[in-house]
């Protein structure tokens, strides 16, 4: 019994040891940051909450846990999935309409009237503090690598959970950006992380702000957030909404299906273009994440033009085939008569023009 305390005792203090001395579990707000924290009324009792009553979990089953592990029901793909390579004429070569170009997950290279906007950008590996603590990405490469990205004039953020802000990530655009925009709480993972606090700005929900003629918007999302074991909804969480004088687009972030999609929707729809969550789903996971068929029904409800389903396609972090969201949201946009896009990653997408990628590409892919 001694021997088992011990041993617990040594993995506690080693665990206790790599969250407070490694950079990637980020910092916690103080100051002013802290100040406006304590002021939102989406923060209560200590902690952010969502607008309608949101369950983490609607239960837990023993028997899931080590699903997580296996990779059986197809859950990764048997060949790197294709991407298109970039090159950085792609960039310098801009087209007249808003151009967005998929980095797979979450992440968006978003073109709109000059400025380059990069929206989650996971480019690392593993969305995990550590590598041997999660998947890694389906595909051996990004479309580009990032030293060769071009400058970019703001990166958003929805929310800091590893597959959505990664400190490797931005420690390596952090150089190229000249703002940031993050919801509330994130900066103190930022200037952690070397970023200057002048580049940093926090939004509340439905906080805005003009930035060279596009108006970004913080919107509401449902869903939670935190990276270590201790500041579990210290951070606000939201989606983003880009209106200038030419388009409209909307990005989800991460988000169960909720009132607050409609009420977007009613407030700066249409929109000529959205991201919508599609992917890591769980039924444990109802509430704070969409199922494909809520992923269309989202889309409706913002009244999106066309949609392009993200939070798929790089990483297993559910038990669901790695197909399965792509494959579900298709067949339920056909039913709905819902415009939906399917580009491969570092494809881009023109908007206002009647041809965008709608390949099957994921069909042809050999299966676990």
């Amino acid at each position: 019994m001694i021997g088992m305390i011990s041993i617990v005792g040594v993995i506690t203090l080693v665990g206790v040891t790599f969250i407070n001395v490694s950079p990637q579990f980020g910092a916690n707000s103080n100051d002013l940051s802290l100040e406006r924290i304590r002021k939102s009324p989406n923060f209560l009792n200590g902690a952010f909450k969502n607008a309608e009553k949101t369950l983490q979990s609607t239960g837990f089953k023993w028997s899931t846990i080590p699903k997580f592990f296996t990779d059986g029901n197809n859950k990764t793909p048997a060949v790197d999935l294709p991407i298109e390579k970039l090159t950085k004429s792609f960039f310098s070569n801009k087209p007249l309409a808003p151009r967005i170009t998929w980095f797979g997950h979450s992440a968006a290279f978003v073109e709109l009237e000059g400025l380059n906007i990069f929206i989650d950008p996971m480019l690392g590996d593993v969305p995990a503090p550590h590598p041997f603590l999660g998947s890694k990405r389906f595909q051996k490469e990004l479309p580009i690598a990032i030293d060769s990205l071009p400058s970019i004039d703001v990166v958003l953020i929805s929310h800091d959970h590893y597959d959505h802000l990664d400190y490797g990530s931005i420690v390596q655009l952090k150089d190229k950006v000249a703002k940031f925009y993050v919801p509330l709480g994130i900066k103190a993972h930022l200037t952690s992380w070397g970023v200057a606090a002048d580049k940093i700005t926090e939004f509340d929900w439905w906080e805005s702000i003009n930035f060279k003629g596009i108006e970004f918007v913080s919107t509401p999302a449902r869903h939670f957030s935190g990276r270590g074991v201790t500041n579990r909804n210290s951070t606000l969480w939201c989606s983003w909404v880009l209106k200038s004088a030419i388009s409209s687009i909307f990005f989800s972030g991460d988000s169960g299906y909720g009132k607050h999609f409609k009420e977007i929707g009613e407030k700066y729809g249409p929109f000529d273009f959205t991201m919508m969550e599609c992917g890591q789903y769980n039924e444990q996971w109802s509430q704070i994440h969409m199922t494909p068929e809520e992923t269309i029904q989202a889309s409706i409800d913002v009244k999106s033009n066309l949609v392009m389903p993200i939070h798929w396609g790089s990483f297993k972090l559910s038990l669901h085939s790695w197909d399965d969201p792509i494959v579900r949201a298709t067949a339920k946009a056909n039913e709905l008569n819902v415009k939906i896009t399917t580009p491969i990653i570092g494809e881009g997408i023109v908007l206002n023009q009647d041809n965008f990628p709608s390949s099957t590409w994921w069909v042809s892919k050999i299966k676990k």
